[in-house]
């Protein structure tokens, strides 16, 4: 808090006299150093963590862990471990894996981010958008490349987390965002309904092909999948007449039971198929099944950065071209997720973006050891997280735990599972990311918004998620820029105590990029007004005051003076005030009172041109 000064002007000064400034202790007396120092100590920031409990977070709440935090903790924790096993098989066969690389992301993800993580309802792990990227970029080549990437992604959101790069996000705009997870949702969509079905043609069949080779045995096991999960994600919602202990609990298993639906559907399809091939055989069966898994307990390794494959050696620089832009796209759009999700769900509203990035980036280096796929959040684990009464981040220790029991038990029956069902729990999943609401509102408030939501949707459909992210960024940089270069401008003609004036009042931030539009503007109101007015110029929006201003505010000073016409600059800080040189017919004024004075010093005696 800074002591009020008295500030004069006197433009016939020499360049380093012409501002004089007079301390407010003579006014104030001793006291007011006294004063100021207690109100800085009343009202000052709380002191700022240690940056090892900020970046270790786990210290800063562990010591107040209490006994009621880790019961839920551990009931989410279990709740959340029967969403995740069956939502990360099921991404693996998205992205063309089979089970355990899915697992091996959801154990680590989770374990990480109890230590590092600041959001007790983010679940880190496998999620539709990392698995359709890791598709598009990793189709038909060994999975050697999809561990790398995970490392990559790692390294570069690490990186976007020490040098604080979270303001990238802030490039990509709402409807941008929401067409890029729209498009993506669609595309999974499209990806599972010859899996749904059982189509086995590669590529985009003809609509006869498509037709003729559906398998009825697994195009009615998907169907009849999907509207069970629909169902059961039904009951949830469902309401009791009465409000009394027994319907509260009655709502409670329902609820288990819809959140566990993904869990259920795998499990008793699994067991159905199980039965038939002890009764049968494996060929009996009318169903196309997961891949064989022959040892999934992860082990500790480093990233394949050299490799064989076939007849191909393949160094990193080889995996570096066959990833190409994914290097990049990879981990933009897990941190554009995972900062999305931990600012819905962030308690107070202070986010610390920079850890998030960081922790994603653990995560994902963490998971390249164990030989997992890329991940970042998802908002359907964090929902059922937060219903689950979670606390902390513990809840992830119990996550981990009961996937690594799944890899260390059930592996042996992944190859059980129908991979129709598999492409109902995907399809269910994300068929309600699908959000084509925006289109028909901002058709009616924002045309921009529009087109790039359009653009973005269309795009990502069409030529890729990656292009279709791309296109949205670039179209908006578009706009910012042309907001800088054409800032919006008010000019009117207003009156004070009985003396008229030209206001100019910026309604957008301008900076160097706005100044010649502003000059523009200037001489345009004072050729209306025919120089018969002073000019009052608001300053306040006037962003990074640089030399492009100050040349311009000369040269138009200038201009105005030749024509004996005061140029008032309102609203400007001490500190500008002092970078420009002393003009005749420039006034500073941060107060009505000022301005009226100027007003009247003009009406009294008229500037002089300058020669």
């Amino acid at each position: 808090m800074s002591i009020v000064k008295k500030l004069s002007f006197d433009a016939n000064c020499e360049e380093k006299e012409k501002y004089t400034a007079q301390n407010g202790d003579e006014f104030y007396g001793d006291n007011g150093h006294t004063v100021e120092m207690d109100m800085q100590s009343k009202y000052s920031k709380p002191k700022e963590a240690h940056w090892l409990l900020r970046r270790i977070y786990i210290l800063s709440w562990i010591r107040n862990y209490s006994r009621e935090q880790a019961f839920a903790d551990l009931i989410a924790g279990i709740t959340l471990g029967l969403t995740i096993i069956p939502q990360s098989i099921a991404y693996a066969a998205l992205a063309g894996l089979s089970s355990e690389y899915g697992l091996y992301s959801a154990f680590i993800g989770s374990i990480i981010y109890v230590f590092f993580g600041t959001i007790p309802q983010v679940s880190i792990g496998p999620t539709s958008l990392m698995a359709i990227l890791t598709l598009q970029y990793c189709a038909d080549k060994p999975v050697q490349i999809v561990i790398v990437l995970a490392f990559l992604a790692g390294l570069v959101e690490l990186a976007m987390g020490v040098f604080q790069l979270g303001f990238i996000v802030s490039f990509i705009p709402s409807p941008v965002t929401k067409a890029f997870t729209s498009g993506t949702a669609v595309i999974v969509v499209l990806a599972q309904i010859k899996n749904l079905l059982g189509i086995r043609l590669k590529g985009i069949p003809s609509f006869g092909a498509f037709f003729s080779n559906i398998r009825p045995g697994d195009a009615v096991l998907g169907i009849s999948c999907i509207c069970v999960l629909l169902l059961l994600r039904l009951l949830s919602q469902v309401k009791f007449k009465q409000d009394n202990p027994l319907s509260q609990r009655l709502k409670k298993v329902l609820w288990y039971i819809s959140i566990s639906r993904n869990a259920l559907v795998v499990f008793f399809t699994g067991l159905m198929v199980f039965i038939w091939t002890k009764k049968s055989s494996m060929e009996a069966v009318p169903f196309i099944l997961s891949s064989k898994v022959s040892s999934a307990m992860p082990s500790i390794k480093l990233p394949p950065f050299a490799f064989e494959y076939g007849n191909r050696t393949y160094v990193f620089t080889d995996i570096l071209h066959e990833l190409g832009s994914g290097i990049v796209v990879v981990p933009i759009v897990a941190v554009l997720a995972n900062v999305a999700i931990a600012k819905a769900f962030v308690k107070d509203g202070n986010l610390d973006a920079s850890q998030e990035m960081l922790t994603l980036g653990l995560c994902n280096l963490a998971g390249s050891f164990f030989s997992a796929m890329p991940t970042c959040g998802a908002f359907t684990r964090s929902a059922v997280s937060q219903a689950s009464g979670v606390r902390t981040p513990m809840a992830g220790i119990y996550t981990g735990l009961i996937v690594l029991s799944a890899l260390s038990i059930l592996t042996p029956y992944f190859q059980y599972i129908p991979k129709a069902s598999l492409s109902a729990v995907l399809i269910a999943a994300v068929v309600f990311m699908i959000d084509l609401a925006p289109v028909k509102e901002l058709w009616q408030t924002n045309k921009k918004d529009f087109f790039s939501w359009v653009g973005s949707f269309i795009i990502c459909l069409v030529c890729g998620v990656e292009l279709g992210l791309l296109f949205g960024i670039v179209v908006s940089m578009v706009f910012i820029l042309l907001r800088l270069g054409n800032p919006k401008i008010e000019v009117s003609l207003k009156q004070q105590e009985a003396i008229y004036y030209v206001h100019i009042v910026p309604h957008s931030d301008i900076y160097y990029t706005g100044v010649d539009t502003l000059r523009t503007e200037l001489r345009s109101a004072c050729r209306l007004y025919r120089n018969d007015f002073p000019v009052v110029l608001d300053c306040s929006r006037f962003m990074q005051f640089d030399a492009t201003f100050i040349e311009m505010l000369c040269a138009v000073a200038k201009e105005l003076g030749e024509n004996n016409v005061l140029l008032i600059l309102q609203n400007i800080s001490l500190k500008v005030q002092q970078m420009l040189p002393a003009v005749e017919n420039i006034r500073f004024c941060n107060e009505d009172t000022q301005l009226c004075s100027h007003l009247q010093e003009k009406e009294t005696a008229p500037v002089e041109a300058k020669v």
